[in-house]
């Protein structure tokens, strides 16, 4: 007689099935962090042999990568185990699964956004349930370390500081020769020397951290870390440039903490970091960086999708422990964003009208594909980032009815009203800054001549870096610019961005009549990119008065010739140097 077969019971089963599926899921994380470690390899490579346009392509295809493998996952779920995207409750088991998954795995927070990622895609809800995904992290990362230490400490009083220096340098395994190395060092202790004037001493405690990966980004690789001696701790940043012959040196020490916060800024893209434990080295960040939000440490190393989810989480945390409500955000409205923010909370919400008033002539996807543009380009320190978020879920009750009736009139289709929520289907959000034309009217009024200088030759700065990294703002206009609070003006509107060399740069022609002098229209014909610079000191900076600061050093930008220069050089390959520190800290050579 055949033995009878054994019976697995309906809830074994069903575990059995959550597991499987837990698996493939952790899998699918696995592989995109190994493919996302691989591409900071590659930019250790691409760095040392100076291949800036292979630098340039990788960073783009990293920010491909996170959704690339999400969908590989979704694909991978619904393929095998179809009944995950029928049967809803079985996310409750797969989530159990899930997580004793994750003791002792490198990337636990990470692991966990990429599970809440594939179980949305999966499940096709508007709202996900809590018990289903990740909401608060079920992994502690405090103290998580790899089999790597995420810093090494070195102690100058065991060795000489420059054999220290040595020592740090070596550690980095940078293939290429160095063009001066002994100058250098010399530089780094005068830095060091006037940062800590006699009578400082050496304690006991001296030592100096550096994380283990340098940071690469653009034409530069950035040693990172932070000295301490005594009770005193100082964070630094070198970066180390190559010459023409590939030789490199140091060409500066950063030695403040607001230097770091500009370099790891909100408008630059995101660095290039070989990180075992990511959350090791976003804690050691912070201890450099204590005001500079978790999110936006995580972004800065390359991992955007964790950034947002907990940017999220940190909204609504924000939300639960404040009673202000969203409004309309100050400064002159746009045409084709309605912008509203929570006074208490420093960022904007951007939300595309449904109409657009003349003379814009675009439409939705188009506005879409400008802020995709931005996403995928060297930002330049001049370019704000972007969070862009789908099917918002925000409590009706923390809305000022002015904006209310505004959403209502301006972006009907893109909300939805359900119990006590508004759910906004589509929206970016950014950075709040004050916006330039604000900026500059409250300057003039407190009678401050030099904020107003310095805010106006930072505004030709902002336009002339953009237009070397190959960008065309487009509306240039005061509005669309705002000031952080380390004084950098970035630009933040992007409907009418545009590549330089998509644009046709001319000189007005000189009018053939005395009707084409006295005309209100345009005499000369006009395509659908020209650009016409002559007419840039007019409508950017209206007022004379400060029209004549601005082109104290900008006069270049009204002329054809300047933006034809530009262009020649995007196209000959030429990828123009932008240093995230002021030009007075740069070592001399």
């Amino acid at each position: 007689m055949t033995a009878p077969a054994k019976v697995v019971p309906i809830h074994e089963a069903r575990g059995e099935r959550a597991i499987e599926v837990a698996r493939a899921i952790l899998a699918g994380f696995d592989r995109h962090y190994r493919l996302f470690r691989e591409a900071s390899a590659r930019a250790k490579l691409l760095f040392e042999r100076a291949d800036w346009p292979a630098l340039r392509a990788l960073a783009r295809e990293r920010i491909q990568m996170y959704d690339q493998r999400v969908l590989e996952a979704v694909d991978e779920v619904r393929a095998r185990f179809p009944e995950a995207e029928r049967d809803e409750s079985l996310w409750r088991s797969i989530k159990l699964a899930y997580i004793p998954l994750l003791h002792e795995h490198r990337q636990p927070e990470c692991a966990e956004t990429f599970y809440n990622s594939v179980a949305c895609a999966v499940l096709h809800r508007r709202y996900y349930r809590n018990e289903f995904i990740f909401w608060r992290p079920a992994v502690a990362t405090e103290h998580l370390e790899g089999d790597e230490p995420a810093y090494r400490s070195y102690y100058p009083l065991r060795k000489t500081l420059r054999r220290t220096l040595q020592a740090i340098v070596n550690g980095f395994g940078l293939a290429n020769p160095w063009e001066n190395l002994h100058r250098d060092f010399r530089s780094v202790l005068r830095a060091l020397r006037k940062r800590f004037p006699r009578p400082a001493r050496a304690r006991p405690s001296l030592q100096i951290q550096v994380l283990g990966s340098l940071f690469f980004r653009n034409k530069a690789a950035y040693a990172v870390g932070k000295i301490i001696n005594g009770s005193e701790e100082v964070p630094f940043a070198v970066p180390i440039l190559q010459n023409e012959r590939g030789e490199l040196y140091l060409d500066a020490l950063l030695l403040d903490a607001d230097l770091l916060i500009i370099l790891f800024s909100f408008a630059r893209a995101y660095f290039f970091v070989d990180m075992e434990v990511p959350a090791a080295y976003v804690s050691f960040l912070r201890q450099l960086m204590p005001k500079k939000p978790r999110a936006e440490m995580y972004m800065c190393v390359g991992l955007a999708k964790q950034g947002k989810t907990m940017f999220y989480r940190d909204l609504f945390y924000h939300l639960k422990h404040s009673s202000d409500n969203f409004v309309v955000a100050p400064g002159i409205k746009g045409m084709v964003m309605l912008v509203f923010t929570l006074p208490s909370f420093p960022y904007v919400f951007k939300v595309i009208r449904d109409r657009f008033a003349p003379p814009k002539e675009m439409d939705r996807q188009t506005v879409k594909d400008k802020y995709q543009l931005v996403k995928y380009h060297d930002r330049v320190g001049r370019l704000a980032d972007t969070l862009e978020y789908s099917l918002v879920a925000l409590p009706l009750e923390r809305f000022a009815p002015e904006l209310l009736e505004e959403l209502k009139a301006e972006a009907a289709s893109n909300i939805e009203f359900e119990d006590d929520k508004i759910v906004i289907k589509h929206v970016y959000i950014e950075r709040r800054m004050q916006p330039l034309n604000l900026f500059l009217a409250e300057a003039t009024a407190d009678n401050d001549a030099a904020r107003v200088r310095q805010a106006l030759h930072e505004y030709g700065y902002a336009i002339k870096e953009l237009a070397g990294a190959g960008i065309f703002p487009g509306d240039m206009l005061l509005k669309n610019f705002g000031v952080t609070r380390h004084n950098r003006v970035v630009f933040y509107d992007y409907d009418e961005i545009a590549y330089m060399i998509d644009c046709n740069f001319r000189r007005i022609p000189p009018p053939r009549s005395i009707e084409d002098e006295m005309s209100a229209e345009p005499y000369y014909s006009v395509g659908p990119h020209d650009v016409f610079p002559e007419q840039f000191a007019k409508f950017l900076v209206s007022d004379p008065q400060a029209r004549e600061v601005f082109l104290e050093r900008h006069a270049d930008l009204m002329q054809p010739e300047y933006w034809a220069g530009k262009q020649a050089r995007i196209r000959a390959g030429v990828q123009e140097d932008v240093y995230p520190y002021p030009d007075e800290i740069r070592f001399r050579r």
